[in-house]
């Protein structure tokens, strides 16, 4: 496994890989490597030749007294996950690397990045698609994986991927999730015993909001008010961002449930904000 830390040698590496017909695989990450990206970086090698991980703690896609200093920084143990799992190279950038002197230019999808966590985080998503799009033009890949865990993030740069035409196919990979159903998340560490144990909650009511729309197609205000109040209840540490129910493609709020729809939803604890979400389709039984 080779470990690089500049645009140059990420570039060589690569191209060698290329010569050789290799499809090119990118996982993206800020490390602090859960089961989720190592879910990520198994779909890369079903599908790709030679495989390209990025561990970058992206301090643009961080706002105003958020985690960016706290955020984990577990190198080693990434690297060690890296070379279990058959990772080809590893790209870990400095932010002078990846944002030279005089850095101006962002990428950014208004309408899809103001909705949902869009509406409390709201140049977070620009600074996705600018880190993302830097990494799509230095790496080069066929193809890149991403987690459903943050569907809106894999909606936006689907989008970014289309209008830029970026030659890049977008994978998006099912959520991982620990035995109570949280889903994987590096933040997770960050919970103390007690929310961590009312953070299950999170997915046993998406759960709950699938099973009723599959059942009677409700609408949608009853079925975030059904999620609120198991929220209220399963989980009274924590704090609602929101509960909603949007289309899938626009991310726009939908009025009733027929058809595909996104169940999505964000939730603070002391020490963590966590996000989760399901699609639903009112006319399958679904699992």
């Amino acid at each position: 496994m080779e470990i690089v830390g500049t645009i140059e040698e990420v570039r060589k590496f690569v191209s060698r890989a290329a010569e050789a017909e290799n499809v090119i695989g990118l996982v993206p990450t800020m490390g602090g490597l859960h089961g989720g990206h190592l879910s990520l970086i198994d779909a890369a090698h079903e599908a790709c030749g030679y495989v390209v991980v990025s561990i970058f703690v992206n301090p643009t896609q961080f706002g105003p007294n958020e985690d960016m200093d706290r955020y984990p920084r577990t190198q080693e143990a990434d690297l060690d996950a890296c070379r279990a799992h058959g990772v080809d190279l590893v790209f870990t950038p400095t932010v002078e690397v990846m944002y030279g002197r005089g850095f101006r230019t962002v990428v950014n999808i208004a309408e899809l990045a103001g909705a949902l966590c869009g509406r409390s985080r709201p140049t977070h998503f620009a600074g996705v698609c600018t880190v993302v799009a830097k990494l799509f033009n230095i790496v080069g890949p066929c193809k890149a994986f991403f987690g459903q865990k943050d569907f809106q993030q894999a909606v936006i740069i689907r989008r970014m991927v289309a209008d830029l035409n970026f030659p890049v196919d977008i994978v998006t990979c099912p959520t991982v999730r620990e035995r109570d159903g949280l889903a994987a998340s590096t933040r997770n560490q960050y919970l103390s015993p007690e929310p961590r144990g009312q953070a299950a909650a999170l997915n046993a009511g998406l759960r709950l909001a699938a099973e009723r729309i599959r059942q009677s197609h409700p609408t949608a205000a009853e079925v975030i008010n059904a999620i609120r109040g198991h929220l209220a209840t399963a989980a009274p540490g924590g704090k609602v961002e929101y509960v909603q129910i949007v289309d899938p493609l626009t991310l726009r709020d939908v009025e009733v449930t027929e058809g595909e729809v996104l169940v999505a939803l964000a939730v603070k604890f002391v020490g963590a904000r966590l996000i989760d979400n399901i699609l639903v389709d009112s006319r399958t039984a679904g699992p």
